[in-house]
């Protein structure tokens, strides 16, 4: 299933994949987790089994179910968006095998309407099959870095076939420290939100900020996060950034 997004960077939501599993910092406190849990308890079975309770919490438990039926979804939106790919999931996991990701590939491929922006935190396999991979002009190909031990992530998505590279900094954890941005199209940061939402300093978003607009590259500021986001906004020294990338779907 598709559908409108609330996400300030993206307009819809599409997730061929459902389940994923905790492999890093920004993992921790996934909205995603809370909104399966949920989504099994209203009877959506794609969602049914992919979570166990944990510390009072919903947690991610490894399972992952391949949705084969919603790949059709792209085809009935007539008119282009911008879609958000497996907001419910990370399509470069080991549980999804690379023939249903090149599935994945093709529909984009086919739909060249739309642009379609996928996120990974597992830069290694992005890699190990980005060669496996026909890269469409209309595919953005992003990773999340939530603090610098996973800068590494970038230089593995640098060396990929996207033609459009971005950087999620999202939950923007600890200072990133200095950036290598060539051949980087885009970058997002934002501060986690929800409960238990954890720390971000002003500083670490200026200095992503900075670089950004040093080496020309698009920047985005999503939020400051917070319990209640809606309080804290998204104003960064007096304004707004929803800067994207100048490079469109062909």
């Amino acid at each position: 299933m598709a559908t409108n997004s609330r996400i300030e960077w993206t307009e819809a939501t599409w997730n061929p994949v459902a389940g994923c599993s905790i492999i890093s910092p920004g993992c921790t406190n996934c909205y995603a987790m809370r909104m399966a849990e949920r989504l099994e308890l209203m009877g959506q079975p794609k969602y049914t089994g992919l979570t166990r309770r944990s510390g009072g919490r919903p947690k991610w438990n490894g399972h992952v179910h391949i949705d084969q039926a919603s790949l059709n979804t792209p085809y009935q939106w007539k008119q282009g968006k911008m879609i958000f790919v497996n907001s419910m999931s990370d399509l470069f996991q080991d549980g999804v095998p690379l023939d249903f990701v090149e599935q994945v590939f093709n529909v984009m491929a086919d739909c060249s309407h739309h642009v379609f922006q996928i996120l990974t935190k597992r830069s290694s396999n992005l890699l190990k099959w980005s060669s496996q991979l026909v890269w469409p002009e209309n595919v953005w190909m992003g990773v999340s870095v939530e603090n610098a031990e996973y800068k590494y992530r970038i230089q593995n998505l640098r060396k990929t076939g996207a033609k459009t590279k971005f950087i999620s900094f999202e939950p923007l954890l600890g200072d990133v420290g200095d950036l290598d941005l060539s051949n980087i199209d885009w970058a997002i940061a934002g501060g986690e939100s929800g409960p238990s939402a954890r720390f971000m300093d002003p500083d670490w978003v200026r200095s992503i900020r900075d670089q950004c607009v040093s080496s020309e590259v698009a920047f985005h500021f999503k939020q400051w996060g917070g319990v209640n986001k809606k309080r804290t906004g998204r104003i960064l020294d007096g304004r707004t950034w929803d800067e994207f990338p100048d490079k469109k779907a062909a």
